[in-house]
Formats: C-alpha cells, sequence, structure tokens
C-alpha cells in the first residue's frame, strides 16, 4: 500500500534579503518546524517571493532555497512558475509544487485556453472610459507525477485573485463610489476568469482519461459557496455526482475546525485541496493546521510564519 501526503501552504511573501536577514532567521525558525511537522510528499506553495542578487540578473527563488536547506524536502523534485514576459521567478506571488516522486511534466496555465479579453466600462455622464484589459494576476501552475504505484498524478497549483477591487479611474475620480463598483466587477472577472481556465484545464485531462487523479489545490481566496469553487469543482446538484466532478476534501472537517484564515474574527477556508472522484476513493483524512493563527486584518509587519494554515491531505492507495 502506498501512502501519500498532499498538502498545500500560503507562505504569505516569503521574501529573502541579506539586509533584513535577522528578519528572515525568525521566520524560518518558525516555517521550518511546521514544514517538517506536515511530512508531505508532495506541497503546492504560494506567494514564494524571487530576489535578484544583482540588478540586472534574473530573480531566483533564493528565499525558498533558504528556507529548505537541512530539512528533508531541500532535495524534492521542483516546479515553479514564471513570469509570462521574462521566464523567470516573478518578484512576487510565485506558485511552486515539491514532490518526493519525479514531476514528468509541468507547465503553466496563462490564457492558453481563455484568451485576454477588453471590456468597456459604461458611459457615465457622456463621458465615455477607456477599454480594460481582462487578465489574470498570475498564472496557475500544473504538475504530472509520478507515484511509486505506477499511477500518475494530476496537479494544479492555483492562487485567485482576492476579491479586492481593482483601482479603477473614472470621471468621477479614483475614491468614487462608481470607482469601487467598477474596480470590484473586474476583480470578480479576473478571479472566475482564472478558475474557469483552470477547470478547462482539468477537462482536457479527463478527455484523456475519465478516472485521472487530479487535485486542484492552492489559496482560492474564496469558500466554497462562491462562484470559483462552482466553477472549479463542477458540482451539478444532481443525486449522483458526476466522475467529474472535484470534491472538497477539506469540507469534510466539522464545521469549527474547518478554517485556514481569520479575516477581522472571523474563521473562513480559503486554501482548498479539490480532488477528482478516482483520487478521493483513496482519501483517508485531512488536517488543517490552523491552531494559533493571527487574525490577517489586524497583522502587524513583518509577518513572522504565515497567516494561512497548511492543510494536508493523506491518501492510501491500495
Amino acid at each position: 500500500m502506498l501512502t501519500m501526503r498532499l498538502a498545500t501552504f500560503n507562505l504569505e511573501h516569503l521574501d529573502y534579503s541579506p539586509r533584513h536577514e535577522e528578519i528572515f532567521k525568525k521566520r524560518r525558525a518558525v516555517l521550518q518546524p511546521l514544514l517538517n511537522k506536515l511530512e508531505f510528499d508532495i506541497v503546492c506553495l504560494q506567494e514564494v517571493n524571487g530576489q535578484k542578487s544583482h540588478k540586472s540578473s534574473p530573480r531566483t527563488l533564493e528565499a525558498l532555497d533558504h528556507l529548505l536547506a537541512e530539512t528533508r524536502y531541500e532535495n524534492f523534485f521542483v516546479a515553479t512558475s514564471q513570469h509570462p514576459k521574462t521566464l523567470a521567478p516573478a518578484d512576487i506571488h510565485n506558485l511552486v509544487i515539491l514532490s518526493r516522486w519525479p514531476i514528468e511534466e509541468h507547465q503553466q496555465i496563462y490564457h492558453n485556453l481563455l484568451p485576454q479579453w477588453e471590456w468597456r466600462p459604461p458611459s457615465d455622464n457622456g463621458v465615455d472610459p477607456p477599454a480594460i484589459i481582462i487578465k489574470w494576476d498570475r498564472p496557475s501552475l500544473y504538475a504530472r507525477i509520478s507515484l511509486p504505484n505506477g499511477l500518475k498524478l494530476h496537479v494544479v497549483n492555483s492562487h485567485l485573485r482576492a476579491p479586492r477591487p481593482v483601482p479603477t479611474i473614472t470621471a468621477r475620480g479614483p475614491g468614487s463610489n462608481r470607482s469601487w463598483i467598477l474596480g470590484q466587477f473586474i476583480a470578480m472577472m479576473k478571479r472566475e476568469g482564472q478558475a474557469l481556465e483552470t477547470r478547462l484545464f482539468c477537462e482536457t485531462i479527463f478527455d484523456q482519461d475519465p478516472d485521472a487523479l487530479i487535485a486542484i489545490c492552492g489559496d482560492l481566496n474564496a469558500d466554497l459557496h462562491d462562484a470559483p469553487l462552482q466553477l472549479l469543482r463542477c458540482q451539478q446538484n444532481e443525486p449522483e455526482p458526476s466522475h467529474r466532478e472535484l470534491v472538497s476534501l477539506e469540507s469534510r472537517l466539522t464545521n469549527n475546525l474547518a478554517y485556514s484564515v481569520i479575516h477581522a474574527g472571523e474563521a473562513k477556508l480559503l486554501d482548498h485541496i479539490l480532488a477528482s472522484q478516482a483520487l478521493t476513493k483513496a482519501w483517508t483524512k485531512t488536517t488543517i493546521y490552523n491552531q494559533g493563527l493571527e487574525d490577517e486584518v489586524f497583522a502587524h509587519d513583518p509577518i513572522i510564519g504565515s497567516l494561512h494554515a497548511p492543510i494536508v491531505t493523506q491518501f492510501n492507495f491500495k
């Protein structure tokens, strides 16, 4: 029997600079023991910042290298996202998939299946605002992993946009109520649009293998009842679930334990591991390490540790 532990963890702007070495040491002293405690075989990480060794050099994930050094994960296989223009890590919000087992293939999902589009805000008092290009803030990251039992695991790491208004200039000024309303609608299009493309990518996997082992993991900035999760799960509210419907494994916990973020005193489940029906059959348990989680609204910089709780799901393949 093969036991697999799959995790997702938002590292909250993991960064490194020689000028702020002491701050990083404090974070590492908190994060390293937590990572070792998780004992994952595969993990999807979000918010890994990229660093430059020189002004003209491409960015690398030096902060992550320092964090993983001398841990059980430092020699894991790695897949990382890239800035679409530089083909190197972006300055912030990079995605990383670490795996104990070989990563056979990986790629970004960034307007491959859903092109960017132009949206023009409505006219206001005779003024026609300029068109706005709707595109994702960052890509999703896909990896196909070869498990020791010969099976293939398809993992998608995604970090959807937070439901905060996109700064939008209108004829009434950037701080107007109309600017907020339009900015919120643009943010919704970005978040739901990226969720749609991620789901369409999974459909291409199902087309090749209806019983594919698929997991969508990450900080989805949405709870189970929000539109992004409805799109990703493809829940049709039928008596019998479709073989393409994804299951929210963390939702199987009791309500008082199923949260990954505290926002203004309210516990929220914004981080998720969604599994295909075939993968769900091997599920045994899910743990959310949210003890002592700090409220993200009242947290002070610098953040020590993370404001997101890691989620670990265990599978047993017979």
